[in-house]
């Protein structure tokens, strides 16, 4: 976890649900996890292609999908799930960390909905999300090689706090609560 973050504030970003088309031409709603959601959301990650695995998530067996959204869903975290025709297809989530306010962030969308701007409205749709909360600070981890995410990750906002390491940790401020909403 990076003790550094940035001085700028980010956002304001948009808060769930919210509805858009993708480059795809397909309906996807982006909203806040629901306990109804679990068993699309392990559908989904069931679904997910190996090669998308980074850092050992999400994980590959039934019961090790369950165990970790059982971590990840919980009441302190939060989670959008992005939806096609039912189906998940895309979630965010933040899980608080120390220092208070802060989250660490992880995201995932399904190969075939990748590259049709899905990630870049769940990644920004989580922080309004997160923001609303309270969480002001915001980091991530990600494999130094994988140059579309830290793309997308300072196309949003955030920016690189530790790059000596297998993994670039990247940091964003969020807007406070106030500043969020008007």
């Amino acid at each position: 976890m990076t003790d550094d973050y940035p001085d700028e504030v980010a956002g304001p970003f948009p808060r769930p649900p919210t509805t858009f088309e993708d480059r795809e031409g397909r309906s996807i709603t982006i909203r806040r996890y629901d306990p109804e959601d679990r068993e699309a959301l392990t559908a989904m990650y069931e679904a997910f292609d190996p090669a998308d695995r980074a850092q050992g998530i999400p994980p590959t067996s039934e019961k090790r999908i369950t165990e970790w959204l059982d971590a990840i869903t919980g009441e302190e975290t939060v989670n959008v799930v992005a939806v096609h025709e039912g189906s998940a297809v895309g979630h965010a989530t933040l899980v608080p960390d120390e220092p208070a306010n802060t989250a660490e962030l992880a995201i995932f969308v399904l190969q075939d909905y990748q590259h049709a701007g899905i990630g870049t409205r769940l990644l920004k749709t989580l922080l309004g999300a997160g923001a609303a909360v309270g969480f002001e600070r915001v980091w991530l981890s990600v494999e130094r090689w994988n140059d579309p995410a830290i793309s997308l990750y300072e196309k949003v906002g955030f920016r690189a706090s530790d790059t000596e390491s297998f993994e670039h940790e990247m940091s964003i401020r969020l807007a406070d609560q106030t500043e969020s909403t008007g």
